[in-house]
């Protein structure tokens, strides 16, 4: 058999061109201590860590392949928890930017994330209208509420109770009580979407933004509270006791009937609205760590910023008004107006919650964070619709404040999507142009270098020597840019309508342009003199036209330049003689127009792709069809040979770009990454990198490697990856009391829990044999009288000799937590009589308590019924039930002995130094602080 032809494979470099996607939120993180100059952005796949004083990228969080959607700073701003489109949450540490737990739950997009106060639990919504409760310490999950019926918008954990409110799209807002992990309180107060909500004034309200002009605000009552002032009464009956129904009725005005209040938690009711300004549905709504600053946004440029009053505020307020209202009264009684001195005062809900501000952004804003400096300073920053971010800061308490624009990041990439890329002749430099600006990267760094304003480019080169380069308009201009100084040389109208093609001629000495105007003009470089200075300038001349029936699509010359491929509106690719302009063929046979198109080194081939999604290779010389390949999925949009070879490449609107072997017809290979439709890519002249540009504003560098890629190991590794997918895809195994497709567990069934499942299988098969083994041994070892070497297996060998039930305890403790229960599910039952007692053994050993109770109560719980009608496995629970209650109990004693070990030893260090540790050190210097300043004050009032 020959050699099979070698191809080179290409793979993804580098994600450049973006500061933020627009699908997730942007946080402010702590870095080295510092806080309020780095933020976190979603970018694709990935997430970068900007610092906003430098406008440089200083961390990348690498992603796998699906999109961010959600990003949540942890409380110890150590870890980010980072939510992807396809329901997975990974934790990454920020000191070491690796992201080391997964957490994989959610059928669908994660659409919110939130820490508890301390960050021991985190929840999170999804658009599977599930929220999962995590414990981020053991790394797995704890359990799943069910109850929205439409996506979640927000979840929130209470501070002081085990509590968890969350909103929905289906217009609810729900209370959870996460001790029995049930709904106890569904708020119906919504006519639409809830889009946020947020917990003020020490937890004592909610406030909440749907789909119209208003943020509604509810005040929170704790039952508990209120129970605690009654006498302590005997067992209650359903009907609730007639004390706590009088206060609930002068609390709440009314009483639902339906419900007994003692069956609730806390009660809700509405106090009133804040009217926005914005009329559209509310896209953010969120407050400060400190809980004093709202702020909202719908969906244009103008974040609506509000100050909420504290208790002792509002109380001032209150007595102010009082003053007034008594002058009032004592001004009419003296008038002789008979009136009672009965003063009543109203605290309205605009008292408590003022308006501060309006920040106006210079673009639609897609998300913010607040952060409020201990100064009193407010610093707002935003990601924008266009790829931008700013940063605003704001003094709330001055009489009139007014935001100031402190930072924006903007250099790394463009306002809108990139519709034209080009490589400099020496591979180093990479032009990028869109609507209104062009971008000139350094391919090595991808630091932009340049950056010139321009009209809408739809096409562009760089001139040979690399120091001019060609933008062509949506408006029909020539622009002729000089890249050292970065100036506009000159503008040319070219065309009458868009100016689709250009193309390079192969002597460099001029090149062709095709436009909507149904034209075809060919153009020479010369050197004119310069009005400014006493150098010439390049500049362009029109040499000659080419009058065409149909609009123009796409020009390119052949290599030998002896003729001129034109692709036309009617379908049709003509190719004409460059010297004479005569007619020489016409390629058709696509049933939509050919938008691009590109000819081989050596003339031989050409290549079109059509927007009716198909390629196909047609010889030049006779202009016969090779082939036609079905090559996309949507609308081809660029096509190039990778140079010196038959190799090309297309991209296509289904986000793919794909190369091709135009001599055999083979699909080589797939480059996937994008997450849009792709605009365009550019091959470098050596055809070692390639850059592409997507509406997802991300421009990708892909570069070629070293590595051969073999077809049939490729199709393999497809299959291999497709089968993998359809094995998580499957339906979960169904427990005992669940409804088939419904899922109580937290976790979800991927490729990695069945991998998980199956070691165990192996291990636990490994030790049935070598048990078996070992029996046989000790059999031939009695019949022969002395001991006989035992061949030792090689896996337990590996190990380093270790017993097999060793070996299968190993395995275990190598299960990712947050895989562990998932792997437990899938295991058939036939190997769970050997695993517990396995378990019987470890346990009594004493090592790894935690893990194997964890397992233990999982198998228990899910296999109940086959457990305890096996007769053979009651003496197995029996000793379980002993020695798990005795070891348990031994770990807890070690740990509360060790806490009070801790707390002693806090105490003795406390005495030595007579030094405040931890929270109470902080608090102290504080008050100091605060002291001095009075006092400070007092001196200056004095003096």
């Amino acid at each position: 058999m020959g050699l099979t032809k070698q191809y080179l494979r290409y793979v993804a470099s580098a994600v450049f061109g973006l500061i933020g996607s627009q699908k997730g939120n942007i946080v402010f993180v702590t870095l080295r201590g510092e806080k309020g100059r780095y933020v976190a952005v979603p970018a694709c796949e990935h997430v970068f860590i900007w610092d906003l004083r430098k406008g440089e990228k200083i961390l990348i969080l690498q992603g796998l392949k699906q999109e961010v959607t959600c990003l949540c700073p942890s409380p110890d701003g150590l870890h980010l928890a980072v939510g992807y489109e396809d329901g997975s949450i990974r934790i990454f540490s920020l000191l070491s930017g690796e992201g080391n737990v997964t957490f994989n739950g959610h059928k669908a997009a994660v659409t919110t994330l939130k820490y508890d106060q301390l960050g021991g639990r985190l929840a999170s919504g999804s658009k599977d209208t599930d929220i999962i409760v995590w414990d981020v310490i053991n790394e797995s999950g704890l359990y799943r509420l069910k109850g929205h019926k439409d996506a979640i918008t927000q979840a929130l954990f209470l501070r002081e109770k085990n509590l968890l409110v969350t909103s929905g799209k289906d217009t609810m807002v729900k209370w959870w009580d996460l001790d029995t992990q049930h709904c106890f309180k569904t708020m119906v107060g919504h006519r639409t979407e809830v889009w946020g909500l947020v917990l003020v004034s020490e937890e004592k309200r909610l406030i909440t933004g749907a789909s119209d002009s208003e943020l509604r605000a509810w005040d929170i009552t704790y039952l508990q509270e209120i129970e605690d002032l009654e006498e302590p009464e005997p067992k209650k009956i359903k009907g609730s006791s007639p004390g706590i129904q009088a206060t609930l009725e002068a609390e709440d005005g009314t009483v639902e009937m339906d419900e007994a209040p003692v069956d609730r938690i806390l009660s809700c009711r509405k106090a009133g609205s804040i009217i926005r300004e914005g009329r559209d549905r509310v896209v953010n709504l969120a407050i400060d760590k400190t809980g004093r600053i709202l702020a909202c946004h719908g969906t244009d440029s103008v974040l609506e910023v509000f100050y909420i009053l504290s208790k002792e505020e509002i109380q001032k307020k209150m007595d102010k008004k009082m003053k007034k209202a008594r002058k009032k009264a004592k001004l009419n009684s003296c008038k002789g107006e008979e009136e009672d001195l009965e003063i009543n005062v109203e605290m309205t809900l605009k008292d408590e919650i003022q308006r501060v501000a309006n920040i106006k952004t210079s673009a639609k804003i897609k998300s913010f964070d607040l952060i409020h400096s201990p100064q009193g300073e407010l610093k707002a920053v935003f990601l924008l619709q266009n790829n931008l971010v700013e940063l605003y800061s704001l003094n709330p308490f001055l009489p009139t404040p007014q935001p100031v624009r402190t930072s924006r990041i903007t250099i790394g990439g463009h306002r809108s999507d990139v519709r034209t890329l080009s490589f400099s002749s020496d591979n180093i430099a990479v032009l990028s142009a869109a609507a209104d600006s062009i971008k000139i990267w350094n391919r090595s760094t991808l630091q932009c270098i340049r950056t010139m304003t321009c009209e809408y480019a739809l096409c562009s080169f760089f001139v040979p020597g690399d120091r001019q380069v060609v933008i062509g308009t949506k408006t029909g201009k020539l622009q002729l840019y000089d890249l050292a100084s970065g100036n506009l040389l000159e503008t040319i109208d070219a065309h009458d309508g868009a100016l689709w093609s250009m193309s390079l001629s192969p002597d460099q000495r001029g090149f062709v342009t095709g436009g909507a105007d149904k034209s075809v003009k060919f153009w020479d470089f010369e050197l004119v003199k310069d009005e400014n200075s006493t150098q010439k300038r390049l500049s362009v001349k029109h040499t000659r036209t080419l009058q065409l029936d149909e609009d123009v699509l796409c020009v390119s010359y052949s290599p030998n330049q002896k003729l001129l491929a034109v692709s036309l509106l009617d379908c049709t690719v003509k190719i004409f003689y460059v010297d004479t302009l005569k007619f020489f063929l016409s390629l058709y046979g696509h049933k939509l127009p050919v938008i691009c198109m590109d000819i081989s080194y050596d003339g031989a081939l050409i290549a079109t792709g059509s927007a009716d999604r198909n390629v196909k290779i047609w010889g030049l010389d006779f202009g016969d069809c090779h082939k036609s390949l079905f090559a996309h999925d949507d609308s081809v949009m660029y096509l190039q040979f990778v140079p010196k070879s038959h190799l090309f490449f297309t991209a296509g609107k289904d986000r793919k770009i794909k190369q091709w072997d135009a001599d055999k017809f083979e699909h080589v290979q797939t480059l996937e990454g994008h997450h849009q439709e792709i605009w365009c890519l550019a091959i470098s002249p050596s055809g070692d990198y390639i850059v592409s540009s997507s509406h997802d504003k991300s421009l990708r560098l892909w570069e070629r490697t070293r590595e051969p890629l073999i077809l049939e190991e490729e199709r393999e590794m497809q299959r291999e990856a497709e089968y993998e997918e359809s094995v998580s895809k499957e339906d979960q195994p169904a427990v005992p009391g669940e409804t088939e497709g419904d899922n109580y567990f937290t976790g979800k069934k991927t490729i990695e829990t069945v991998k998980a499942a199956e070691r165990i299988m192996e291990a636990i098969e490994l030790y049935r044999e070598e048990t078996a083994k070992m029996k046989e041994h000790k059999a031939i070892c009695k019949a022969a009288g002395k001991e006989v070497p035992l061949p030792i297996n090689p896996i337990l060998m590996a190990y380093g000799n270790i017993s097999p039930s060793a070996y299968v305890f190993e395995i275990f403790k190598g299960i990712k937590s947050s895989e562990l229960e998932e792997s437990l599910l899938v295991l058939p039952f036939s190997y769970v009589p050997d695993i517990l007692k396995l378990f019987n053994e470890f346990i009594q050993l004493g090592s790894d308590v935690e893990l194997l109770c964890r397992c233990l109560f999982f198998l228990l719980r899910i296999h109940f019924g086959q457990i305890t009608s096996n007769q053979m496995l009651v003496p197995v629970i029996e000793k379980l039930k002993e020695t798990t209650i005795s070891k348990v109990s031994q770990v807890r004693d070690v740990i509360g002995f060790n806490m009070a070990g801790l707390d002693y030893l806090k105490r003795e260090c406390e005495a030595k130094s007579e030094v405040m540790f931890f929270a109470d050190a902080t608090s102290h210097l504080e008050e100091k602080k605060r002291k001095r300043k009075k006092r400070e004050k007092l001196i200056l009032t004095l003096t």
